[in-house]
């Protein structure tokens, strides 16, 4: 099995910024670059392999022929499990939920989404929209979005660059403008749209809000603090589990040296680069890394290496 060098699907939404194609190298017709999805298996948008003898084939492609490459633990999933993105918010995105996977697989025909976010990089002052100030019930939030006082019931966090927020299906939320974040959630694209600030979109129409749907499906209540494990720390890397749940298991390395990886039989490892430059050694393989790399590492690759000064985030099932 030999990694696979990724290249993404962008999304061109209305609030999307240049980020992406100035500071992590996203190459696009497109003017704006909202989102990349780095690592996906989804019909809206497939990852393709740019190297080895799958090149210019998707990665659905891939792992239909290999399904070993994903991993035992994937066997326990109908379809690819996760989905990662890079997103840039140049403007607010609307405030939003996600239903659980029973009412999306009997509603929507998917998964449902449970999402985690790390902030990569973001302005002075900026701010997302994470859960209520306090709990409510349905008929005040659907009071609160028909007399466009919603903003007034939710809770608003200010955000640094290193922050991470669990978001389990069910919880209100938005990304806020200036924010740039690594999005690793369940292998799904069911938004349902509470608040949109009034925009039009590209047919000239506002938006489409779900507010019936995000009513069935939101907790109307404060979100649950989240606190990060103790980072690691050795001569070569910073080390720190950021999310570990039913679906994905996420890890952040500062490398300042070299860290030594492995890739057995239960799972595929995916490497986002979000900072610095490196090498992914791989057998007699080298791949070079550099901001906003999206490298593939089969399962029961067996050991391998990056070598570098690089932040990575290591996502495995």
């Amino acid at each position: 099995m030999h990694p696979l060098i990724l290249i993404p699907t962008i999304k061109d939404y209305i609030w999307g910024g240049t980020k992406l194609r100035e500071e992590f190298g996203k190459e696009s017709k497109l003017e704006k670059l909202a989102e990349s999805w780095e690592l996906s298996c989804h019909k809206d948008g497939e990852s393709v392999i740019a190297n080895g003898e799958y090149k210019g084939r998707t990665l659905s492609e891939y792992l239909a022929e290999n399904p070993q490459a994903k991993g035992e633990n994937c066997k326990r999933f109908e379809n690819f499990p996760v989905l990662i993105k890079l997103i840039d918010a140049r403007d607010n995105l609307s405030v939003q939920v996600h239903p659980d996977n029973e009412y999306a697989q009997r509603v929507e025909g998917e998964y449902g989404k449970t999402e985690m976010w790390y902030i990569v990089d973001c302005e002075d002052n900026a701010e997302l929209i994470y859960g209520f100030k306090e709990e409510i019930t349905k008929d005040e939030f659907r009071y609160a979005i028909e007399n466009n006082t919603l903003l007034e019931r939710i809770n608003s966090v200010s955000v640094k660059k290193g922050d991470v927020f669990f978001i389990k299906s069910g919880t209100l939320h938005a990304i806020g403008k200036g924010i740039l974040i690594a999005e690793i959630q369940q292998n799904s694209n069911t938004t349902y749209r509470v608040y949109d600030y009034g925009r039009i979109g590209a047919d000239g129409k506002p938006r489409e809000l779900h507010i019936e749907k995000a009513i069935d499906v939101t907790e109307l209540r404060p979100a649950e603090n989240y606190e990060l494990p103790e980072l690691q720390e050795t001569a070569d890397k910073l080390s720190q589990l950021l999310a570990e749940c039913e679906y994905f298991k996420v890890t952040k390395e500062d490398i300042h040296g070299q860290s030594e990886l492995f890739a057995d039989e239960k799972s595929f490892n995916h490497i986002l680069v979000t900072d610095g430059d490196g090498v992914l050694v791989c057998g007699d393989e080298d791949f070079t890394l550099k901001k906003g790399a999206s490298i593939f590492v089969p399962a029961n690759t067996g050991a391998y290496k990056i070598k570098g000064n690089c932040s990575i985030i290591i996502t495995e099932i």
